[in-house]
């Protein structure tokens, strides 16, 4: 390693300003670093600062450990598979990738929230911005990485096709194609959490946080611990993806129409159709009226959080949805969230407070159409200055028959009803109950196996 001392004189000496990278030898293995200690100088970071070069990059390489200024790994859970790859030995630990064509391809930002640590907190603003903002880096060796990229698609969705045939969507040729593909521009965005404003948002000390993370994940990141001095964490977790519908340069402008729905993952309806939830018809719906304010002249918004069931995990969810079957009188709306608890131990853990970042990332500040009846979300927006003009339920007609049990335990519970979902009061969530499946149940009859074991006996 070269001295802290060192590396200040070589900066000092150079013209930017900038030290020369250390590059540590992936032979050496070190269980975790401490601050303060010789050879740890990692590359300063002053969150919220307007001038990127001044504000930092994120380095979270392996590369430069010592210089390292945030802790885990780029890719989010995807960091494992990296590591298989180098150990399968089909990707060289040294390789740094060619970023040379991989720019955006339109512009986002930058954006006064960019400066105000207290609307951006969980993404890197700049992190689409590598290769312009941190050039000096880039020429004088520093292996950063981007954490957003931006490009372009054609999204094509069977619900689409179907509104065409219907005559609720018509075809222009520049937003929506006669064939039902629609045009849009994307963005994929991986999690970089500033640990002080993430904790203040939590209500909690950051050495709180730090702790909490570093026990819940059986100890997996100790430098939480060890490196107070180090302020950003890449979490292993699922990211985000951006799905725009007209013109983006629009987005700040609270004079044009802006439509937006920020929707969390479920594999199980956004993907294969299950019925059991409103996921997918709403996702679409959302996607459909996105096309018609682009159509407009306006700018749609689809926010897609890789949050799969409430951030409890799809086994997790599996298990609720086998208890919400089996509970006695069936899946019943009144034991909705109960069942929740009952097996995870809390409702949800989304926790909508980092959920607006995105939209601030953007520039936004005024929502004239929001695709969500969630109190939650809608409250989490609003409290961070973004205006919300109309609030859009999800039509009846789309609402899937067994997922009736989920839209009236949640208005109940406080979900914006809208006009479609007026009056459900205690009664109707008593008598609101989901498909039988004919599950085993607590006191189904038992059969002596030839073995001795018992097998449950279903009775229709």
């Amino acid at each position: 390693h070269v001295s802290k001392k060192q590396r200040k004189e070589q900066a000092a000496a150079a013209d930017d300003g900038i030290p020369i990278p250390d590059n540590t030898p992936l032979d050496y293995v070190s269980l975790t670093s401490h601050a303060n200690t010789f050879g740890v100088d990692p590359i300063p970071i002053s969150w919220g600062h307007p001038d990127p070069l001044v504000r930092g990059p994120v380095i979270c390489t392996v590369r430069h450990s010592s210089q390292r200024n945030a802790i885990g790994a780029h890719s989010g859970s995807y960091c494992i598979y990296t590591g298989l790859a180098v150990a399968a030995g089909k990707l060289n630990p040294e390789y740094v990738p060619n970023l040379k064509l991989t720019t955006p391809v339109f512009r986002v930002g930058p954006h006064k929230s960019w400066a105000d640590p207290k609307k951006l907190a969980s993404i890197d603003p700049f992190g689409h911005l590598t290769t312009e903002c941190f050039s000096p880096y880039l020429n004088k060796g520093y292996d950063i990485r981007p954490t957003i990229a931006v490009t372009k698609a054609h999204i094509d969705l069977p619900e689409c096709r179907e509104a065409i045939a219907a005559g609720r969507l018509k075809p222009d040729g520049k937003v929506l194609m006669d064939s039902g593909q629609s045009i849009c521009s994307k963005a994929a965005i991986e999690p970089v959490w500033y640990l002080p404003e993430i904790s203040r948002r939590f209500g909690c000390a950051e050495s709180v946080l730090r702790r909490s993370i570093f026990q819940m994940t059986n100890g997996m990141y100790p430098e939480l611990i060890t490196r107070s001095d180090i302020k950003l964490f890449l979490p292993p977790i699922g990211g985000l993806t951006i799905y725009i519908w007209g013109d983006p340069d629009t987005i700040p402008d609270e004079d044009i129409e802006l439509t937006c729905r920020v929707h969390d993952e479920c594999n199980g309806s956004d993907v294969f159709g299950s019925d059991i939830c409103t996921c997918r018809p709403y996702l679409t719906h959302a996607i459909e009226e996105c096309i018609k304010t682009a159509q407009r002249g306006g700018c749609g918004i689809v926010v897609y959080f890789r949050k799969e069931g409430r951030s409890l995990g799809e086994v997790t969810k599996y298990l609720v949805y086998n208890t919400r079957k089996r509970q006695e009188g069936g899946d019943s709306a009144e034991n909705y969230f109960n069942c929740t608890e009952q097996v995870a131990g809390v409702q949800d853990t989304r926790f909508q407070a980092l959920m607006p970042d995105p939209l601030h990332w953007l520039g936004v500040t005024k929502i004239h159409n929001f695709i969500s009846m969630s109190d939650m979300k809608y409250n989490a927006i609003v409290s961070t200055g973004i205006k919300i003009v109309n609030r859009i339920e999800i039509p009846k007609e789309l609402v899937p028959s067994d997922a009736q049990v989920e839209i009236t335990a949640k208005v109940f519970h406080g979900y914006n009803a809208g006009k479609a979902y007026q009056g459900i009061d205690e009664n109707e969530l008593k008598k609101t109950v989901g498909r039988e499946y004919n599950y085993d149940k607590p006191g189904d009859k038992e059969e002596k196996n030839d073995d001795g074991t018992e097998t449950a006996v279903i009775e229709d």
